[in-house]
């Protein structure tokens, strides 16, 4: 379990400008106003044009699959020059389940880029085992991969994975770009399975799947579910539901959610915001 859930910290991000999504949609054939110069341009008056009701919410429209991939990776890069920081209340749970032993965790989670992560313990309530075996080594695990792992061979680029759109689907009420993805190497720290992005902003909204390599030869399977939240304008990681299947102990059922963000803004980026 000694790698289990550190790939997940590098796919940060902040959300996409809106004002984009408005701009390329003014670009389009047909969108364009007439001109008040000219002779062409239809003559309105308040009978035959009622005035606009400006209550009504403005409908954004969808991104194309490419479009929102692209989107998606500026924003990768935004987040990782913009993000100076963050701290988080996180609770852990974790399960063996062939001995219906159980452990919950609650800590307090403090990271400062790039290569720092620590944990305060608050309070943990269950089996002494699992919270030796189990928990400790997770967040051993996330601390590990902050401090010596490289982001850019794990990170959701090319370089990594190929990506495959396979269409549209329903997520907590957003219309999601679904893309199959398939890791270009089987590396630790890479995973096979789909990432889910917002049509209309190409937000990361969750990534699940299967680890391609096991952190170790007791463990021979890693799956996973990972959903993400929007705060101050990044893309954090907000629950993961994770399920290995080990030689020693069995099945290992691990929740972990992240609430109570507070973020810290990088100096450029907080020269640039007092300028706008």
């Amino acid at each position: 379990m000694n790698r289990l859930g550190l790939i997940f910290l590098v796919l940060l991000l902040p959300s996409f400008s809106l004002a984009q999504s408005i701009t390329r949609s003014a670009a389009q054939p047909g969108f364009g106003l007439w001109s008040i110069a000219s002779a062409d341009a239809p003559r309105l008056s308040a009978e035959s044009h009622p005035a606009f009701d400006l209550s009504t919410p403005v409908s954004i429209p969808s991104m194309s699959a490419e479009l929102a991939l692209d989107a998606y990776r500026r924003q990768a890069n935004r987040q990782s020059q913009a993000l100076a920081g963050y701290s988080a209340s996180t609770l852990i749970r974790a399960e063996l389940t062939a001995s219906s032993q159980r452990g919950e965790f609650r800590l307090e989670r403090h990271y400062t880029a790039p290569r720092s992560l620590a944990f305060k313990p608050v309070r943990y309530e269950g089996d002494g085992f699992v919270k030796t075996n189990v928990i400790a080594r997770i967040l051993q695990s996330e601390v590990d991969h902050v401090q010596k792992d490289d982001p850019a061979l794990t990170a959701l680029a090319p370089e990594n994975y190929k990506f495959s759109h396979k269409g549209t689907t329903q997520l907590d009420g957003r219309t999601a770009h679904v893309y199959q993805i398939k890791p270009r190497k089987k590396r630790s720290g890479l995973f096979k399975g789909q990432i889910y992005l917002d049509a209309q902003t190409g937000r990361l909204l969750r990534v699940e799947g299967r680890v391609v390599k096991s952190p170790s030869i007791f463990i021979n399977k890693i799956d996973f579910v990972q959903d993400y939240a929007e705060v101050d304008g990044f893309n954090l990681p907000a629950h993961i539901h994770s399920e290995a299947k080990a030689a020693l102990v069995g099945r290992t059922v691990v929740d972990i959610e992240n609430r109570d963000y507070q973020t810290t803004l990088a100096p450029q980026a907080t020269a640039r915001a007092g300028a706008d």
